[in-house]
Order: structure tokens, then sequence, then C-alpha cells
């Protein structure tokens, strides 16, 4: 299986989509803004990146550019949403222009996440 990097600010989040991947069988790697993300990103090179937009420190829009630049068949899936649909279907819409292989608007299902990766890795 792969190894992943989540990205995400919401604890409750990381730790949920940490656990559902590994009972897929991936190697899961967290961090907790794109700051910690770039920083364990560099250290493990893993298969792909999941990361949320809105974070503090530093955005995933700053995390998919800096990663893409250098990485520019990285597969990265963005995530966003919540109580702030119109704001994130505008972030994931600028995601997807930037280059990421996949999109998922929160909530999502355990399904959507893990039929997003195995169409992203294949």
């Amino acid at each position: 299986m792969a190894k992943i990097l989540v990205i995400d600010d919401e604890d409750q989040l990381r730790v949920l989509l940490k656990k559902m991947l590994m009972h897929g069988g991936h190697q899961v790697s967290i961090a907790e803004d794109g700051v910690e993300g770039i920083k364990i990103f560099h250290e493990i090179q893993p298969d792909l990146i999941i990361t949320d937009i809105i974070m503090p420190n530093k955005d995933g829009i700053e995390v998919i550019v800096e990663l893409l630049k250098s990485n520019p068949d990285l597969p990265i899936i963005a995530i966003s949403g919540g109580r702030r649909a119109i704001t994130a279907n505008f972030n994931l819409d600028s995601a997807e222009m930037l280059g990421v292989k996949g999109i998922l608007q929160k909530p999502f299902t355990h399904e959507q996440l893990l039929e997003l990766i195995e169409k992203v890795l294949s």
C-alpha cells in the first residue's frame, strides 16, 4: 500500500483519517499545519499527500504550490468544507486549477476517500 501524509489542523479529523487509512493498509504520517506538513514531506517522501485547504501558519494552497513546484507529478488530494461550503468550493476549485489530482468536500465518506486514493495512485 501507499505511504500517505495527512495535513489537517482539525485534531479529530486527522486522527480519524489516520485510523481509516491504516485500516486500509497504508502507512500514515500526520501534520497539524502546512509548515509541519512540508517538513514531514521532506523527511519521509510520501506517495500521496492529503491536505486541508484552510489552516493556520501555512494553508493548503501554499503547501500545494510549494510541493508541486519541485514535484510536479506528486499526487495530492485537497480537502475542505464543513460550515464554509462556498469558500470550500472556491478553494477546492483553486486547488484543482493548481494541479492536485483529486478534491473532496467535507464531510465525505470512508468509501469516497478510499475510491479517490485508489484513482489518484493508479
